[in-house]
């Protein structure tokens, strides 16, 4: 589904992303982990257009690097930033609303279907978002996503900042939503969720990829983790 191929990526004079490559099979849940500042958020940002990039990014066999983020959004990937970006003065239900992508065909998701999946949200459908707890804004801002029908969502650290009973939650939506069909690519700090959640993992390390297995695998291979990975 999500083919990336020598991606390459600049902050200034600073090249960020170094020949990136990795893939997402469509129903797939992958994690792109590594310490802080080595790639990871930069990766799925180029990937969605809001970071310049130049190689080569194909979704479902089409080339979408270069194209303005709202095209990208609308041949079907979802975006989740780390700042969960919610609208705070708007309701949970008006939020939700302005996840809806534009026509008339009929989508996957529903308000209906986000609130038996998000039953907290549900609760507090008519507040406002900017005084949700932090699990809350982050449930939120997946379901919003949701709402625009993606086929792929990329999520910036989803559990970064959650206490451990809303982690627990959060990893059983996941589960969820890629029952239903919609794959995952998690940028994840936490490697136990990571483990737990991905088919496959890509961990990166000074702007490339740096191993590319199973879960499975890194557990046995400790040289990576303890090279790439532990503190």
């Amino acid at each position: 589904m999500l083919e990336v191929r020598d991606l390459h990526a600049y902050y200034g004079k600073s090249h960020i992303l170094q020949g990136v490559r990795l893939q997402v099979a469509a129903g797939e849940c992958v994690s792109l982990i590594g310490r802080n500042g080595v790639g990871r958020s930069t990766t799925i940002k180029a990937v969605m257009g809001m970071v310049e990039g130049r190689g080569s990014v194909r979704f479902k066999g089409e080339e979408i690097l270069g194209l303005a983020t709202y095209a990208i959004a609308r041949r079907g990937i979802g975006y989740v930033p780390e700042s969960r970006d919610v609208f705070p003065t708007l309701t949970v239900t008006q939020n939700l609303e302005l996840g809806r992508k534009p026509g008339g065909r009929a989508h996957r998701w529903s308000i209906a279907d986000v609130f038996a999946l998000f039953p907290l949200l549900r609760e507090r459908r008519d507040t406002q978002a900017g005084v949700l707890s932090g699990g809350e804004q982050q449930m939120l801002a997946l379901a919003r996503t949701l709402m625009g029908d993606p086929d792929l969502v990329m999520i910036d650290e989803p559990t970064e900042g959650l206490a451990p009973r809303i982690v627990e939650l959060v990893a059983d939506l996941f589960r969820e939503i890629k029952r239903r069909g919609v794959a995952l690519l998690l940028v994840e700090q936490k490697l136990a969720i990571a483990l737990e959640l991905s088919e496959r993992l890509y961990v990166m390390g000074h702007g490339r990829i740096v191993f590319a297995g199973s879960p499975a695998d890194l557990r046995a291979n400790a040289a990576v983790r303890r090279e790439w990975l532990e503190v």
